[in-house]
This record gives C-alpha cells, structure tokens and sequence, in this order.
C-alpha cells in the first residue's frame, strides 16, 4: 500500500477550538455543550478525524534512523494507525451524526495510549488542544492591522 509523507494542511484556529471543544464536552459527558458544537458545525466528524490524524499519525509512525531498525511491533503498530485513521475518516462521511462516535474514538485513543497513570484524559485533551490550538495560530498568524496617524 503507497503511503506519503506530506504534511497535514495546518487546520485554522476556529476549527482547532471547536474540534477540542466538541471533545471536551463529550469527554465530559456534557450533552448540552455536546449537541451545541456539533449542531453548530455540520463538518465537525470531518474536524475530528483531522485531529485524530494530527495525534496518531505520530504516536504509530515508525521511528527515525535514529531509532535503529524497527521490529515487526513497529510495523504493527503503524499499520494499525493508518487502519484507525482511515476509519474513522469513512465513518465521518456518514454525516453529522456520526460526531459523538467519532468523539470518544478519538478519547479512548488519547486515554489509552497518551494518558499517564497519573493524569486524567482530560488533562491529555487539554495538553493536545494547546499543541494543535497553537500550530493552527502559528499557520494563520492575525493579520497585522493598520493604525491611522491623526
């Protein structure tokens, strides 16, 4: 199966924000905040495998050079990324309603594989929404603006 290496379009920072928000509140099991997000952005499934893609893509990717030579495990493993990935993005097509479900495979992933013993899942969303809030800022910096001389 061919495989790239090109990079992931930078998201924007609206859709960084609504992405983790919708997370937050479905990790929380807030169905009011939940059913807000997601009614207020129809392309939300399509923004979370975005996400997902930004997070497992290199939690599962095989290791540099540096790393030495990967083992069967390591294949394995990014294999199965690119399956979860790939899923979930075919899952998304279904529509908006398919958000929720999209949600808490994104969460269970994050507590599964990023989550310490000591922290909560949503101290590890907290922790992505500031990576990928702050690479969506970096790839769309505000435009500068114009003062008028008086």
């Amino acid at each position: 199966m061919p495989t790239t290496d090109m990079p992931l379009a930078p998201m924007s920072p609206d859709a960084a924000i609504s992405a983790f928000s919708y997370l937050r509140a479905v990790q929380a099991d807030d169905v009011e905040a939940d059913r807000e997000f997601a009614s207020g952005e129809p392309r939300m499934p399509e923004l979370l495998v975005d996400v997902v893609e930004r997070i497992v893509v290199p939690v599962t990717a095989l290791p540099g050079p540096e790393a030495g030579e990967p083992c069967a495990d390591t294949f394995a493993l990014e294999a199965l990324g690119r399956v979860f990935v790939t899923s979930l993005r075919s899952w998304a097509q279904a529509g908006p309603d398919t958000a929720e479900g999209v949600a808490r495979a994104v969460i269970d992933f994050a507590a599964q594989f990023l989550t310490e013993d000591h922290e909560d899942v949503a101290d590890t969303l907290r922790q992505l929404e500031a990576v990928g809030v702050g690479q969506a800022l970096d790839a769309h910096p505000a435009p500068a603006t114009r003062t008028r001389c008086a």
